[in-house]
């Protein structure tokens, strides 16, 4: 295989062109640094970005998480200004759609919520089931939880006369093409400097007296570089591995798989289902408008959801034996739905750490930052995800000890800030956190 004699040499080295990578990258260049991001896929936001369902709430357990969330939106709700000189017509757009999430007696009907978003001056509005019907009136507001599969004995009897009733966060949507939208930010990197490399996969961190040089691509390539940013997603455990410090943070990720299904709504209830994100935790079900008609349905984290960890290159890439489970329970509040004789859907990975709140940070090796486990819930939060990281490396690299003194980031969209050791590689297990795909 050629190889080239000439090290090519950079201020920093991204590994991952996914939303997470793309957007620490764009920051970093805007900054006047010279960037490359690395990336095994052949294009950007091809891996686990490509299979996101993209939604853009503000719904969190933390008030950090929230927060993050409520300036992500602000960059979603002005995609095309966050690009900045893109001038390109093919740009991604943010369909705003709003969100209900149904309130139960296991997320404590919402009361941290509404209590962050009042904190935060998030809006939104509470509704009665009477008011939920008004809205949906072809829905069945029965309480058929706690979520149970559709072969269990007391499936589709309901557990109560009605639901308690909903928040509904009308600041919410979802991304048409999140490849789009990350290749945009690809598109405005170039433009800010940076550059970009794919098929290349990383087989070697080079390193001294604990402090990155480079990387070394499995084609022999060097690049040498002073900062190593790890967005690898999936393999973020992998490039752990190889630089080393796989065995030094306190919280770990692991590699698992997601399904979101495909439904084509009958015409008697498509214009009460397509047009509304909705989280209901009763049935553990959720649903993500696509086109008109039609909308993704994905499992709201059961206690019988399997997060059993695989490997990244070996996986069931097929919709598993409980795909339809979702659709069976989201029967159970939509009579008329109906379940498709053929599944079909979205069967992607996750970067997840064990409370589901993602890792960003620097690291025990010098030079190499850390913005992994993710996946799931951190797409809205990207775009301010590259601001945080870039201002915690700039940090880093003048010399600031982040461990010993962590950074406050400031949203400056939103006029709040929060305290980066929330996403600290070496906090214990946040109990704060929702342990699901929620956040």
């Amino acid at each position: 295989m050629w190889r080239s004699n000439l090290t090519e040499r950079y201020d920093a080295i991204i590994v991952g062109a996914g939303i997470i990578g793309c957007s620490i990258g764009y920051q970093l260049a805007k900054f006047g640094w010279r960037t490359i991001n690395i990336d095994k896929m052949p294009t950007s936001g091809q891996g686990s970005t490509s299979n996101s369902l993209a939604i853009v709430r503000t719904h969190y357990s933390t008030l950090e998480g929230s927060a993050l969330a409520w300036e992500g939106y602000h960059c979603w709700n002005n995609w095309r200004h966050y690009l900045g000189s893109n001038r390109s017509n093919n740009i991604a757009r943010f369909i705003k759609t709003g969100a209900l999430v149904i309130q139960t007696e296991n997320n404590n009907k919402l009361s941290k919520q509404i209590a962050l978003s009042k904190q935060l001056k998030i809006p939104f509005e509470e509704w009665s089931s009477l008011e939920i019907g008004k809205h949906f009136p072809l829905w069945d507001l029965r309480s058929y939880g706690p979520p149970i599969l559709s072969d269990n004995a007391r499936f589709g009897i309901p557990t109560a006369e009605t639901i308690h009733g909903g928040v509904f966060f009308p600041k919410a949507g979802y991304c048409n093409d999140p490849r789009l939208a990350t290749q945009n930010i690809q598109r405005a990197t170039e433009l800010a400097g940076g550059k970009f490399r794919f098929k290349s996969e990383v087989s070697k961190i080079r390193k001294s007296n604990n402090r990155v040089l480079g990387i070394t691509l499995s084609d022999g390539t060097i690049i040498d570089a002073p900062v190593i940013v790890n967005a690898a997603g999936p393999y973020s455990q992998i490039l752990n591995q190889l630089a080393g410090i796989e065995q030094s943070n306190s919280i770990t990720t692991r590699v698992v798989r997601h399904e979101a299904l495909y439904l084509k709504l009958p015409s008697s209830c498509e214009h009460h289902a397509d047009s509304i994100i909705t989280y209901d935790a009763d049935i553990g079900s959720y649903i993500r408008p696509d086109q008109d008609g039609s909308v993704f349905v994905g499992s709201q984290g059961t206690s019988f959801d399997d997060y059993n960890s695989v490997d990244p290159d070996n996986f069931e890439e097929n919709i598993g034996s409980l795909g339809d489970e979702p659709i069976y329970r989201l029967g159970q509040r939509i009579p008329e739905l109906g379940i498709p004789n053929r599944i079909r859907g979205i069967v992607g990975l996750w970067d997840i750490t064990e409370d589901w709140i993602p890792i960003y940070d620097c690291s025990d090796l010098n030079g190499f930052y850390l913005a992994i486990g993710t996946s799931g819930n951190q797409f809205k939060t990207a775009p301010v995800v590259g601001e945080l990281m870039a201002s915690l490396i700039l940090a880093c690299e003048s010399g600031h000890n982040h461990d010993t003194e962590p950074l406050e980031f400031v949203l400056r969209r939103t006029g709040s800030s929060i305290q980066l050791d929330f996403f600290s590689r070496n906090r214990t297990v946040n109990n704060s956190s929702s342990f699901s795909v929620l956040g």
